[in-house]
């Protein structure tokens, strides 16, 4: 099973490419995708949206794996943040996906086995839990957060699917 995961973001986007195999997760693609604050908020959501599409297109996953929102006090930022996800789904559900979508507990429950883990300790574990994958290049923790996501649908996709 081959799934597109997504930590969505508005300035930066973290997307992974994620494949179970041989009863083993390997990541397959991961980037951190920016757009800048140079640019009109209507022409960040369409880069988003092409990008998405390339990724879809290029990677033909099988489904699509998104966090939902944490509420932080900066409405504005939750705006654009929000507009962007909608903009990922739309994506997904253009190119037929199922969507499954994971809360910033349910991640952090399945990949450190505490809901109140914090970054460093997600990013430590997404790299016991892909040991043989290169991820030192990885800038930013978007692009850690991405893969964590497709690793907790990996963990959790039987029980979500038949839930759907």
């Amino acid at each position: 099973m081959r799934i597109l995961s997504i930590d969505p973001g508005y300035e930066r986007l973290g997307i992974a490419i994620l494949e179970k195999a041989d009863n083993r997760e390997v990541l397959l693609f991961s980037e951190c995708f920016k757009t800048s604050s140079k640019l009109a908020h209507s022409e960040r959501l369409n880069l988003i949206g092409e990008e998405i599409g390339k990724v879809i297109k290029k990677w033909r996953p099988e489904s699509l794996a998104v966090e939902t929102l944490f509420f932080s006090t900066n409405q504005k930022t939750v705006m654009a943040v929000s507009e962007a996800r909608g903009t990922i789904l739309y994506e997904g559900a253009r190119s037929n996906l199922p969507i499954f979508e994971y809360t910033p507990l349910q991640i952090k429950m399945a990949i450190c086995g505490y809901g109140r883990g914090d970054k460093t300790q997600v990013i430590d574990m997404v790299k016991k839990l892909l040991p043989k994958t290169d991820l030192s290049k990885i800038k930013y923790d978007d692009e850690f957060d991405a893969i964590a996501v497709g690793l907790t649908h990996f963990a959790s996709y039987k029980t979500n699917y038949y839930r759907k």
